[in-house]
């Protein structure tokens, strides 16, 4: 890593004599600073990672425990003043509650006693006698140990020591080994008290895992619909466009007939006095009211720019253009969401260890509970600041690379002999000299994501308790809170592309893009927030589709879930993965914009000074020029040099 302080002359120029705009031309490690105390950060992450190590019990979480100290699966020291810990539980990998269908919490706890067992109940056993013959035949005890099978039918204690009957069926996860109750009822309580919210999410999470195999279908669905939709605008036409924009009409008025249409049915419909009825048609309200909103924005919308559809085709077959000379950039996001997704399984990993780092207590009855150490939510909370700096700086990184790759190859005089790998040249330009300033800048994103998430956290903590001018003082707050956290996105963008023209840091690149943004916005702002709505509207297409077919799919079972939450998840995934694979346009329709700028600020188009667009750009920009009752600007500075790759110095 060629950083702090190291310096580098990209071309056989001279050094600038003081700052100027050379594109690609002057090299030199930019905010080096923060890099160091990035570096100093995620030693303290690492500092966690070995405590989580140390002082978490993995084995708690993965393999499950009983109520006595013992982790399932495995051999165990005894734990003083537990006579039932220290067992040999090798053989006995499932943990069964025995109380698992009325399942209470205690004091932040769970008040069934849970037991280690070789195998789960998977038929119902109605009497002691059931239960006699089930640890019989398998080997499985579901009484607590200190008592023999043979006494399940003599002891008087034998119910407070067995589980509660009738027992229902059950089945281990296929991850955690608990035995998980497989009658609707039983289950979704279960689920919901496991994380100590019963009376919110009992019908949600019964809902969201008997739908489970939908939404998974429904994300497949939505990962083919984005290809598709990335396909449309690599070879995009005119008639694409019509094309999109009627399905886009379409699809928004259809999925608000059969939302409205659901909403009837489900009003008309005799057992809509089930909970679950009543929680569906609750949600088609709300889903049928924000689509109308959504609906009558959008047509409005596009009858005012129907009238540029023409230049907005022209503009995405410039973008596709610069991306045919590095194809590579498609396939960019998934690189990245590949290390993103494996940050996040470590970071998930590390902070369930944190939840289970604790001391053994015994309590009255031998039982053994683990407290939390005392300190560990400050440990939390630095993993969580860790978790949306490093995802932001990954993002960081996958837009500087995709703004160098553009910058190069526009920046080149000679169409052809392209750039060699731009993609690779790129990555090595990041990571030898520009680490810092997409550090700078994915911190000022999470310098505003975390005070807004802890402000979401508090607001819904103090909920109940909130008068009408704090909600309303809360909400405006909030709505700051998103509109610079908008702004600051699209600042760093712009940052990220002058860094990679001229090589300067992180303030210097986003003050000189912002005024020359602004010097030249009457010829590209229109142009730019055009292409930026043709993209979002595949977007809503992706989501169209996906939410009509969870319509027709979660239809069928309305008596047995509350759909609407795996509905809105799949919405969410879908936009996720629209997103994802259309991010690319809008990242190199931003960076050409702003090349074009300095382009105009370094050249006047004249022979001496060429403009190093191509005449297909050239030819858009007049065009868009004419639409718009602008002159493209000429040559400002008397003092001009003739290299034709300068700008003037700011």
């Amino acid at each position: 890593m060629r950083c702090l302080g190291a310096e580098s002359l990209v071309s056989a120029e001279r050094a600038p004599r003081q700052r100027e705009w050379r594109p690609q031309i002057y090299r030199k490690c930019t905010d080096a600073t923060w890099l160091f105390l990035f570096f100093l950060f995620w030693t303290g992450l690492m500092f966690i990672m070995g405590y989580s190590v140390v002082a978490g019990a993995d084995g708690r979480l993965l393999f499950g425990h009983d109520s006595f100290g013992n982790v399932c699966g495995q051999k165990n020291s005894p734990v003083e003043g537990a006579p039932l810990s220290g067992k040999d539980m090798t053989l006995k990998k499932h943990v069964f509650f025995l109380n698992s269908c009325h399942l209470e919490v205690r004091d932040g706890r769970l008040g069934s006693t849970a037991l280690c067992v070789s195998s789960c109940p998977e038929e119902q056993l109605d009497t002691l006698e059931d239960v006699q013959l089930f640890a019989n035949s398998s080997g499985s005890f579901l009484c607590v140990y200190s008592l023999s099978s043979v006494n399940y039918t003599q002891n008087p204690k034998a119910d407070s020591l067995c589980p509660r009957l009738p027992v229902p069926p059950s089945k281990s996860f296929p991850l955690f080994n608990r035995c998980i109750p497989q009658t609707p009822e039983c289950y979704s309580l279960f689920a919901s008290l496991l994380i100590n919210d019963a009376d919110t999410l009992h019908r949600i999470l019964s809902g969201i895992m008997s739908g489970r195999d939908t939404v998974f279908g429904l994300c497949v669905l939505a990962l083919a619909l984005s290809s598709a939709m990335m396909l449309t605008f690599r070879f995009v036409t005119s008639l694409l466009i019509h094309t999109l924009i009627a399905l886009v009409i379409l699809g928004l008025l259809f999925v608000c007939g059969v939302l409205w249409w659901l909403y009837y049915d489900y009003t008309t419909d005799l057992s809509s006095a089930l909970d679950t009825e009543r929680d569906n048609m609750t949600c088609l309200l709300g889903f049928a009211v924000l689509s109308v909103v959504l609906t009558a924005v959008l047509l409005v919308l596009i009858f005012i720019l129907r009238k540029r559809m023409k230049l907005a085709v022209e503009l995405l077959r410039v973008t596709n253009k610069a991306i045919s000379s590095c194809p590579l950039l498609l396939f960019q996001p998934l690189w990245t969401f590949a290390i993103l997704l494996l940050f996040w399984v470590l970071w998930v990993a590390v902070l369930l260890s944190l939840g289970t780092a604790g001391a053994a207590q015994v309590t009255d009855g031998g039982q053994v509970e683990y407290k939390p150490l005392s300190g560990i939510r400050y440990l939390w909370g630095y993993h969580v600041v860790g978790l949306v700096w490093t995802s932001e700086f990954l993002l960081a990184c996958q837009r500087m690379t995709v703004a160098g790759a553009v910058v190069a190859c526009y920046f080149n005089r000679n169409e052809n002999d392209p750039p060699d790998r731009p993609i690779l040249s790129s990555l090595s330009v990041l990571f030898c000299y520009h680490q810092g300033t997409a550090v700078k800048g994915s911190f000022l994103i999470t310098a505003v994501r975390v005070p807004r998430a802890a402000l979401m956290c508090l607001s819904s903590a103090l909920r109940d308790k909130r008068s009408a001018w704090s909600r309303g003082l809360s909400r405006c707050c909030f709505c700051c809170f998103c509109c610079l956290d908008k702004w600051l996105r699209h600042l760093d963008q712009n940052a990220y592309t002058a860094t990679a023209i001229n090589g300067t840091d992180f303030c210097t690149s986003a003050r000189d893009a912002l005024r020359l943004l602004s010097e030249n916005s009457s010829h590209f702002t229109s142009a730019n927030c055009l292409g930026d709505f043709i993209i979002f509207l595949g977007k809503v297409l992706v989501v169209c589709f996906t939410v009509f077919g969870g319509l027709m799919a979660f239809n069928y079972q309305r008596t047995l879930q509350v759909w609407a939450v795996p509905l809105l998840l799949a919405a969410f995934f879908a936009y996720v993965l629209a997103h994802s694979f259309l991010s690319v346009f809008e990242t190199v329709l931003g960076a050409l914009f702003l090349c074009f700028a300095v382009d105009l600020e370094t050249n006047d188009g004249s022979s001496q000074k060429p403009y190093f667009m191509d005449q297909e750009f050239l030819s858009f920009v007049k065009r868009m020029n004419t639409l718009h009752g602008v002159r493209p600007p000429r040559d400002r500075s008397p003092t001009r040099d003739g290299e034709g790759t300068e700008l003037r110095p700011l």
